[in-house]
């Protein structure tokens, strides 16, 4: 897939930057699994349910979050070993891992309506490379930007204040695709329209509070609505029109 990422396209309409796991690719269970059996390896034991709500962060900023909680301290060769355990787990799991409904459709027609879209994730390119191949994302075509190119991650912007950047929109003409709150706190800060989705586990309600404009089930269900974030009309002047799945 390409991105379409032509200047015209971005002046005349609108962006679209998308987080990977949990929007794009049905992955987030299969991380916090990989995060859970990582802990344990260091002998922290961590509640399910803890490690779910981090994650969307970066993976330095996950485990300090979730070590304030334990209390216990952690040295720096200790924290790498963690993230080094989450993505060998991670990478073991990636039979179990599948594109969302509706994603790899979407991310065409998007593309094929002259629409740029880039995909903006708080993971390294090491992990990320393993849900970018499965959506079938080239990196050396597409506009993918990871944590090894920014100085933070979400919940700063600067993922995707680079994104926008790299496809020639400016930011506040950009919709951010996310489905944690870490995503649509980081949308809020870049001043762009946030738009959420509910794959990757965090409920409506939380999702609107963290500056959600609108909600949806998932990358299908958001391509069935384009015209609510104001991008149909643009992807059906462009190219031939396409049935949502």
């Amino acid at each position: 897939m390409e991105t379409g990422e032509s200047e015209k396209a971005a002046r005349e309409g609108p962006a679209f930057l998308f987080d990977l796991d949990g929007t794009l690719v049905d992955s987030v269970y299969q991380h916090v699994l990989a995060w859970r059996e990582a802990l344990e390896k260091a002998g922290i034991e961590l509640s399910v349910w803890r490690i779910h709500r981090r994650i969307g962060m970066s993976g330095g900023l996950f485990v300090n979050a979730l070590l304030r909680e334990t209390g216990r301290p952690l040295g720096t060769e200790e924290a790498a070993n963690i993230q080094r355990w989450h993505t060998e787990a991670y990478a073991r799991m990636v039979t179990q891992i599948r594109p969302l409904p509706g994603a790899q459709e979407l991310l065409a027609h998007l593309s094929k309506g002259g629409i740029p879209w880039a995909i903006a994730t708080s993971g390294k390119m090491e992990s990320a490379g393993i849900g970018l191949k499965i959506l079938g994302v080239d990196p050396r075509k597409a506009v993918v930007v990871t944590r090894d190119q920014v100085r933070y991650a979400k919940p700063d912007p600067d993922l995707f204040l680079t994104a926008a950047e790299r496809v020639g929109t400016k930011i506040g003409a950009s919709i951010v695709v996310g489905d944690s709150v870490w995503d649509l706190l980081a949308a809020r800060r870049a001043r762009a329209l946030g738009v959420a989705l509910l794959s990757g586990g965090y409920g409506q309600s939380e999702l609107e509070r963290a500056g959600a404009y609108r909600v949806y089930e998932d990358p299908a269900d958001l391509w069935r609505h384009l015209d609510e974030v104001g991008a149909a009309s643009v992807c059906v002047r462009r190219s031939t029109k396409s049935t949502p799945p």
